[in-house]
């Protein structure tokens, strides 16, 4: 027995027809473009332990010449903390791709490769850099504690965090990289240094802004706004 649709229904059930074929459509973009994120991901963090590797290899070869440079040793740490964790970070709500924020974020990461490892001239004793690495690096890690797993490499949503060090300012990390870059800098002074380290300053602003744009989408995120005034330096930014 066959059943026919009534001829005042057709158009009904032509349009049924196109909506479940556009949705399986849609689903069927969403699956490839799930894959090639996912894909992506992998890549990127791949690449990441790669060059971190290739970094601390050559830093510590570095320093075995030379032992009583801790700063050099204390730069290895602190790029292991700081493109080592996030290799283990959940995958955001949402994420910039743009090319802007991708080149800030890549850049304001990886600066570390640029580094010039040999010795420079020491603007401070060896030991007051080290301490303000340790105290940038004890104050990064409170940070990330702070956000646990909701924090990554590139600018995007992983939920708005308001506790621990986001109590003071808006991006604590950020002030942490600053204090170890600075430590570093002025015990391991020279022009390429001071080059990388100032165009590292440059990216990570507009790392911060980027990223900002992007969170202020988020109610929740503008309220924070309101109530933590300064980005990173509790009255200059």
């Amino acid at each position: 027995m066959t059943t026919t649709t009534p001829l005042q229904d057709l158009p009904l059930a032509v349009g049924q027809q196109a909506a479940s074929a556009s949705s399986a459509t849609s689903a069927a973009a969403d699956s490839v473009g799930g894959l090639r994120h996912a894909l992506v991901e992998v890549a990127a963090r791949l690449g990441a332990a790669l060059m971190l590797s290739l970094f601390a290899y050559a830093a510590m070869a570095e320093w075995r010449t030379q032992p009583s440079r801790i700063t050099l040793l204390l730069l290895v740490v602190a790029a292991c903390f700081t493109v080592g964790l996030s290799l283990f970070t959940r995958v955001p709500m949402k994420r910039d791709w743009r090319p802007f924020a991708f080149i800030c974020s890549m850049g304001g990461t990886y600066y570390f490769l640029a580094v010039r490892l040999s010795p420079g001239v020491q603007l401070v004793p060896e030991a007051v850099g080290a301490a303000l690495q340790l105290l940038g690096t004890f104050w990064q890690l409170y940070a990330k504690a702070s956000l646990r797993r909701s924090f990554g490499i590139l600018p995007a949503n992983r939920g708005v965090v308001s506790r621990g060090a986001y109590r003071f300012v808006r991006h604590p990390m950020y002030l942490g990289y600053f204090i170890i870059d600075i430590g570093f800098l002025l015990v391991n002074f020279g022009l390429q240094n001071l080059l990388v380290y100032g165009c590292q300053f440059a990216l990570q602003v507009g790392r911060i802004v980027r990223e900002e744009q992007l969170l202020s989408a988020d109610e929740g995120y503008r309220n924070y706004k309101a109530r933590v005034r300064y980005r990173v330096i509790p009255g200059i930014f």
